[in-house]
């Protein structure tokens, strides 16, 4: 007669299956944070090799007085890609059937970030550009909608983006009609 098997315990193997997984899963999330900063400052880098000499470009043109100064923009999109990446991130991180739609919406809302900086000033179609963050305005506030339905901390960093494209926006439809 072969031997009984001696059971486990439930408790050991479910703790040390736990604890096992959560350092991978730990760096993995780390991982994905720094990819997605990656990504989003990549998408600044490139529109910034697309622009060529934006800053002359910008000053060239017929502003409004309530336009910013020109060196204004590079410290705001600088925090704004962190607070979106970080928003994405932390979407990345809850599991839920909110999760892909508030991913792809974060993606749209980046692709159409990055078509605006070689449309407006790269190649001079201001309305092309007007159009292009019209729709960004829109892809950001479902992105926020979507994200809120994850994680609330992920829509909240989204605000101030979403304030200053509708921003950015006037200013490009002011830029459009007077230049």
């Amino acid at each position: 007669m072969p031997p009984t098997p001696t059971p486990r315990t439930t408790t050991s193997t479910t703790s040390t299956t736990s604890t096992a997984g959560a350092a991978p899963s730990r760096r993995r999330s780390w991982l994905t944070l720094l990819l997605l900063l990656a990504l989003c400052y990549g998408v600044a880098a490139a529109g910034a090799v697309a622009t060529g000499d934006a800053v002359s470009t910008y000053a060239a043109l017929d502003r409004p007085a309530w336009a910013p100064p020109g060196w204004l923009f590079g410290p705001v999109w600088t925090v704004l890609y962190g607070m979106i990446a970080v928003a994405g991130w932390l979407v990345t991180r809850r599991p839920g059937p909110g999760r892909r739609p508030a991913l792809v919406a974060w993606g749209v809302q980046l692709g159409l970030n990055a078509l605006w900086t070689p449309l407006f000033f790269a190649a001079g179609q201001y309305g092309l550009a007007f159009l292009d963050i019209a729709l960004l305005l829109a892809a950001v506030a479902a992105t926020a909608l979507l994200c809120a339905r994850v994680d609330r901390r992920a829509a909240l960093l989204l605000v101030p983006y979403l304030l200053w494209v509708g921003y950015a926006a006037a200013l490009n439809l002011a830029l459009w009609l007077t230049n």
